[in-house]
């Protein structure tokens, strides 16, 4: 009884206010990897998507859509755009002749060496207000979170 007291007494909440919050801070990432990306000529989503390819080269389109957050529609036009700028390579998977594998090329690793410092320290200005303990909190909780919604829209 004295627990459902408690809960009393904490004010509810109207609306959806934490996922406004998650989709602000992710709007002004995006905003400030976008600005801090342009004089290296990619975007936000291309980033991402070689930063991806950095982790676990030789991906399929689809999968690097998957693992990029964007629909494959998407990833064609940025696979485009890389491609054509020389940042990755197709070419066909030896052991499946019809799939094409996505790498990093030299010059795509040398854009991400190029960049790292100052999207390390737009992260770091993110989380300046944060102790070490919180930090590992913070990431905790939002892996937590992305896990929890991995398996697809709420029902």
């Amino acid at each position: 009884m004295a627990a459902r007291a408690a809960e009393d007494d904490v004010p509810r909440e109207s609306g959806p206010l934490l996922l406004y919050a998650v989709k602000q801070v992710e709007l002004a990432v995006r905003a400030h990897l976008d600005e801090l990306l342009r004089p290296a000529g990619v975007t936000a989503l291309q980033y991402t998507a070689l930063t991806v390819l950095d982790r676990r080269d030789g991906m399929t389109s689809a999968e690097l859509a998957r693992n990029s957050f964007v629909t494959p529609q998407a990833m064609r036009d940025l696979v485009t755009a890389l491609e054509s700028r020389g940042l990755i390579a197709r070419d066909h998977d030896p052991g499946h002749r019809r799939r094409l594998l996505i790498t990093l090329t030299p010059a795509g690793k040398a854009l991400l060496t190029g960049t790292n410092a100052e999207v390390r320290a737009l992260e770091e200005r993110m989380l300046s207000g944060l102790s070490a303990v919180e930090r590992r909190a913070f990431r905790d909780y939002l892996n937590r979170a992305r896990t929890a919604l991995a398996g697809g829209p709420a029902h």
